[in-house]
């Protein structure tokens, strides 16, 4: 709810900046504003404001969008079976820019249009229909914390201008909405918390998303091999029940990934080498699964992590000093292991102010650790986890090129 809030109000912020000169208060449901000359698309208006300025009525291609708008929002509200906190009341007559929830803004000739919708924590239940691919200027779509249930109608295709969907908390379900792959100008998706399932297309991940939020769904299987490559800056694909190793390809693209959650799945083998690549990531989760082997070298070139989770798995080896001195590191946890010792870095961790949990291993003379018998046999003893080597000490300016030896620098991903 953060994340889609903040995004909201920069965007009205934003709108609120590029005002080049007069601004009209518009009554009703709350403020607008409006933007008397200049262009593409400045006014916003507040909760279903009234334009109150001195612009004639609207006419042709504006009245032609407030009627398609019209169209969809009724037939829309149509499909609500329950409304217990009267949000709809207010969708009456042909004043779309009045209805709660609903936001208008006005285009280069200073006609309006709908712009969003906002009815996150209505409480509202039903469906969403196919008339809302009239919605073609709509760039915000928030349904969050409802009940809606179904499908993501497969017009939504339709919604050109459309920038940020979230329609987590509901009761969606079937398989991932493919349709939401071919919303051409999409940056922001947020599905979790519904009944989604089955597997992810490797077409999620190469979309020009900035945010991917699957979690808390019923999706499974392996994990693309490209999901590492993603052009988003978080992906979130905790609590589900994603099998299979994380793909060795993990990283190798130069990812601009700043956050990745894979906690509470169904995870197994090494953590690749790859992730090293990942020098501007800042939080890193992958407990709760049930992974194995030793910690990769290249952990030491994340300088930017400041989370890193690691705990109720199956690792085991020596904590490296590398990952403990890592230079942001904020809280490192590795409880629910078989590591069996770390260094001298590592103990510096409880005077840096960093969280360090490394409860229940099997590092000898420390507290609250396994019982012995536990250790006697480590999960994963036999795994053989690709390393490629790498010159030593660890360079990691050239950590790119030694594990990519076809790629210079200056080279740029595909598309």
């Amino acid at each position: 709810m953060g994340f889609c809030f903040w995004f909201f109000l920069v965007f009205i912020l934003w709108q609120m900046m590029n005002v080049p000169t007069q601004a009209a208060i518009a009554v009703g449901g709350g403020v607008g504003i409006n933007i008397g000359n200049g262009g593409g698309g400045g006014g916003v208006w507040f909760g279903g404001g009234i334009n109150i300025n001195n612009n004639p009525t609207p006419s042709g291609p504006s009245v032609s969008k407030l009627n398609n708008a019209y169209t969809a929002l009724q037939a829309w509200k149509s499909a609500i079976t329950d409304d217990p906190l009267g949000v709809l009341k207010t969708w009456n007559g042909s004043d779309v820019c009045s209805y709660k929830g609903v936001f208008c803004s006005v285009d280069s000739s200073n006609e309006p249009f709908v712009v969003a919708i906002d009815l996150n924590h209505g409480n509202l239940q039903g469906t969403l229909v196919k008339e809302l691919s009239f919605l073609t200027d709509i760039t915000i779509f928030h349904l969050n914390s409802n009940r809606f249930s179904g499908t993501v109608p497969d017009t939504f295709n339709d919604l050109t201008s459309l920038q940020e969907l979230d329609l987590s908390g509901n009761y969606f379900s079937g398989s991932f909405p493919m349709v939401t792959l071919y919303i051409p100008n999409l940056v922001y998706l947020d599905l979790r918390f519904n009944n989604f399932s089955g597997t992810l297309p490797e077409d999620l991940f190469y979309k020009r998303l900035d945010a991917i939020f699957l979690n808390n769904n019923q999706f499974e299987g392996e994990l693309p091999s490209n999901f590492g490559n993603s052009p988003a800056s978080v992906i979130n694909l905790a609590n589900n029940k994603f099998n299979g190793n994380i793909p060795a390809s993990f990283g190798f693209m130069r990812s601009e990934l700043k956050e990745i959650l894979l906690l509470n799945n169904q995870l197994t083998g090494c953590i690749p080498q790859g992730v090293g690549l990942f020098s501007e990531m800042q939080v890193f989760d992958v407990s709760h699964n049930s992974l194995m082997g030793h910690l990769p070298d290249t952990m030491s070139c994340m300088s930017d992590i400041e989370v890193l989770n690691l705990a109720h798995n199956e690792l085991s080896g020596v904590l490296p000093d590398i990952v403990c001195s890592l230079r942001s590191l904020m809280n490192l946890t590795v409880a629910y292991n078989f590591f069996s010792g770390f260094g001298q870095e590592c103990s510096k961790s409880f005077y840096r102010d960093v969280g360090f949990d490394f409860s229940l291993n099997c590092i000898p003379g420390r507290d609250m650790q396994r019982p012995q018998p536990q250790c006697n046999v480590i999960p994963g003893s036999g795994l053989s986890c690709l390393r490629i080597p790498s010159p030593q000490p660890l360079v990691c300016g050239a950590l790119f090129e030694n594990l990519n030896p076809n790629v210079t620098p200056s080279s740029s991903p595909s598309p």
